[in-house]
């Protein structure tokens, strides 16, 4: 198996598969009502729309990166304002978290398998570039899953507080 079908068969457990450790990404982002997604709990840090906001930069950030350019922190922000809640905008923030992630599983399936393990370009640790790109991709997957989690914890809290 090529270092990019083991990618892509990685992100694709962890978005919408089986994964060893519980739900998939999508399933738990799906069980959030639009209500919960921009709730702040108390004590929280992040709202959960904000968070799926974070995942959806960060993965366009990678993208980017696989396609030649340049590290740096992503375009929209690490963590882009959410904005006044509203049920269309939280569906299309999901919508968009599941387009930007059918991207990169196409930019995976192309990328040139020799070059998986070259360093990236530009040394710049603070910005997660001491690293090659099978490396940057395996820390994106960890980074929804982590993420993933923090939504289903929310996600309880926020049910507590109804």
């Amino acid at each position: 198996m090529t270092s990019s079908e083991k990618l892509q068969n990685e992100l694709q457990s962890v978005l919408s598969g089986d994964p060893w450790y519980g739900d998939n990404v999508y399933s738990i982002i799906e069980g959030v009502t639009f209500e919960a997604a921009f709730e702040k709990p108390p004590g929280a840090a992040h709202t959960i729309a904000g968070i799926v906001l974070h995942m959806l930069s960060w993965t366009e950030e990678v993208l980017d990166r696989l396609n030649g350019k340049d590290a740096g922190p992503p375009l929209s922000g690490d963590w882009p304002e959410t904005g006044t809640p509203d049920e269309q905008k939280w569906q299309n923030y999901v919508n968009d978290l599941k387009l930007v992630n059918v991207n990169l599983q196409r930019v995976i399936s192309e990328f040139p398998e020799e070059k998986w393990s070259d360093p990236m370009s530009k040394r710049e640790p603070s910005l997660g570039t001491d690293v090659t790109y099978e490396e940057l991709v395996n820390g994106l997957i960890r980074h929804h899953i982590y993420h993933s989690g923090q939504i289903a914890l929310l996600t309880r809290i926020t049910q507590i507080y109804e």
